[in-house]
């Protein structure tokens, strides 16, 4: 595999300090509770360390590149040297570039078109859209749900060896599941593409916020994530890797800031000169804060010990995992099998529950915050639940009544600030549901599935 967790040291850390770890919600049933957040794979809480930075350089934001006050230069420095940080964190190469984005999907469309016109794209359908849709404009093979990471790389070896013709490709694959939590042989992929004249791109997403990545190791060409799933807010993302192809497109967004001179024309046109670096992707103003938010969790987390993060969410993986065994009506959902390394994202169905009604129980009767859903990965989870590629199905909530089957499942996702407590409610609470059923009825409103909150409600 491309991330090994064989032999991991006995965990040395408590959790990271997030925020709204003291916030309390109500329960549908009486009083409040400590808010159980297991939806990081959604999106992480922020570390207090991100915040504190934040808050402490706030005072002093002021426009990037453009000023020559005190506080331009200020933020023009914070600006590059996040840059910097993130490109160690990565263990980039000095070659590559590392470009600010929006998010991992909006790396992922700006690499799509960046990518030569007569390039062919490869796919695994176990994809989340954020890397299986980007692609509209290229010559897309998608390739089907592999059941074991040797199959992966048997089946992207196959497809590349048959294009036709042979030319540029590209192969997109995650690094971690969203749905299955399940690592993906990168590297083992990465030397498949390269070895037929392919480049690769890993979605990291789900990889970075809970193992180390680095693109020289893995053998990548480029990585895309997002802030917000690495406890860092504010709407940023990164897209980090090669820089041929990216000074060769158009930029992204024309406009201020990708340009290094603009001119008239005789013919009373307009040239411009854009450039080469990664500001060429980086038109107007930049989202600073956010910036300098994920710089914060890189820094944050490689101070923290990756091995002793690693460690012990292994440790609350597998105690999830043990429990949930330990209820027969649960059944988790995996590609590869049980003895699959994964990070703390786990996805499962109840026998006799609607994945909205029991979701939304957790949440209100204990105060848990999961997600339920097709997890923006509809083809996966369709198949992953036994069922037809083409059912009908939505990422929210279906519009099933509770206790009628969904095509959908139930997310746990977890993380480094996540405390022993919270695991142990959510188990005790899949238990006492499970057996006991719920406390409170509920009743489908605007697609989702919510307390009845009138005056016969209990039960």
């Amino acid at each position: 595999m491309s991330v090994s967790t064989a032999a991991l040291a006995p965990s040395v850390c408590a959790p990271l300090p997030v925020l709204g770890q003291d916030v309390t919600v109500p329960l549908v049933t009486g009083g409040e509770v400590t808010y159980a957040a297991l939806d990081y794979a959604a999106s992480a809480p922020a570390l207090q360390r991100v915040w504190d930075d934040v808050a402490a350089y706030a005072p002093y934001y002021g426009s990037v590149h453009r000023g020559a006050g005190y506080l331009s230069q200020l933020s023009t420095d914070i600006f590059e040297n996040s840059r910097r940080t993130v490109a160690e964190f990565l263990g980039c190469r000095p070659e590559d570039q590392v470009v600010f984005t929006r998010s991992t999907t909006d790396s992922l469309n700006l690499l799509a078109a960046a990518i030569p016109a007569d390039c062919q794209v490869f796919v695994y359908e176990t994809e989340h859209h954020a890397s299986l849709l980007p692609w509209r404009d290229a010559r897309v093979t998608y390739l089907n749900a592999p059941r074991t990471p040797g199959q992966a790389v048997e089946t992207l070896e196959r497809a590349l060896a048959d294009r036709d013709p042979y030319g540029p490709a590209l192969v997109c694959v995650t690094g971690a599941s969203n749905v299955t939590g399940e690592l993906w042989p990168v590297r083992e992929l990465a030397a498949a593409a390269h070895a037929h004249g392919a480049r690769i791109v890993l979605d990291a997403a789900q990889l970075a916020p809970h193992h180390p990545v680095a693109i020289a190791e893995l053998d990548v060409d480029w990585v895309a994530f997002s802030g917000h799933k690495l406890y860092a807010p504010f709407g940023s993302g990164v897209l980090a890797g090669r820089a041929d192809w990216l000074q060769a497109a158009e930029p992204y967004l024309a406009g201020g800031g990708a340009s290094r001179k603009v001119a008239r024309r005789a013919d009373g046109g307009v040239d411009v000169d854009w450039h080469t670096t990664a500001a060429r992707h980086e038109a107007g103003s930049p989202n600073v804060i956010g910036v300098y938010s994920i710089a914060s969790a890189c820094k944050a987390l490689t101070e923290a010990g990756f091995d002793n993060l690693v460690a012990r969410e292994q440790e609350l993986v597998t105690r999830v995992r043990e429990g949930l065994a330990e209820v027969p009506e649960v059944q988790v959902l995996s590609l590869f099998g049980d003895d699959a390394p994964r990070v703390g994202v786990i996805s499962f169905v109840v026998r006799g529950w609607n994945s909205s009604h029991f979701a939304a129980a957790l949440s209100a009767e204990y105060g848990i915050g999961v997600r339920d859903g097709l997890f923006c990965a509809h083809p996966l989870v369709r198949t992953l639940l036994g069922s037809d590629p083409q059912d009908p199905g939505e990422c929210g909530a279906p519009e099933a009544e509770p206790g009628e089957r969904s095509l959908n499942a139930i997310r746990v996702s977890f993380g480094a600030g996540t405390p022993d407590e919270h695991i142990d409610r959510f188990l005790r609470a899949v238990t006492e549901l499970v057996r006991e059923g719920a406390q409170w009825k509920y009743r489908t409103e605007d697609g989702r599935c919510v307390p009845d909150r009138g005056e016969a409600a209990q039960v």
